[in-house]
């Protein structure tokens, strides 16, 4: 199921997921008012909403469309996302097993990368 733009995403606008390859994907989304924390900037619950999203769906699609869920998710936060900004998420499939995917994933802005995230997801 692609839930990239239903449930709790619906409520923060949605994403586009593309696949380019058999292991690599890919994700936009702008930067709206909703998604600012207190210093005006993309916040951090934000990006690893989209991070997890992006890299679920791309999970589900590799495991035949079988539904996946998060495992654990690491975020590194390395510059900002400003209001405006299309992020551009790079969504790579690193290995895929019976019952586990694993993945990474890189979210940048026109300028540089704004953060890096990876994780595991269970094939359920």
């Amino acid at each position: 199921m692609d839930e990239s733009n239903q449930g709790f995403m619906k409520h923060l606008g949605g994403l586009e997921l593309k696949k380019l390859s058999d292991t690599l994907y890919e994700f936009s989304v702008e930067v709206q008012e909703i998604h600012l924390n207190t210093g005006k900037i993309a916040h951090g619950g934000f990006l690893s909403t989209i991070a997890d999203t992006g890299m679920g769906t791309a999970a589900h699609r590799v495991a035949g469309d079988k539904r996946c869920v998060t495992i654990n998710l690491n975020m590194k936060f390395i510059s900002v996302g400003q209001l405006g900004d299309k992020l551009i998420g790079k969504v790579k499939i690193l290995k895929k097993t019976k019952t586990l995917v694993f993945i990474s994933c890189d979210i940048s802005n026109d300028k540089e990368i704004v953060s890096s995230a990876s994780g595991t997801w269970k094939i359920l």
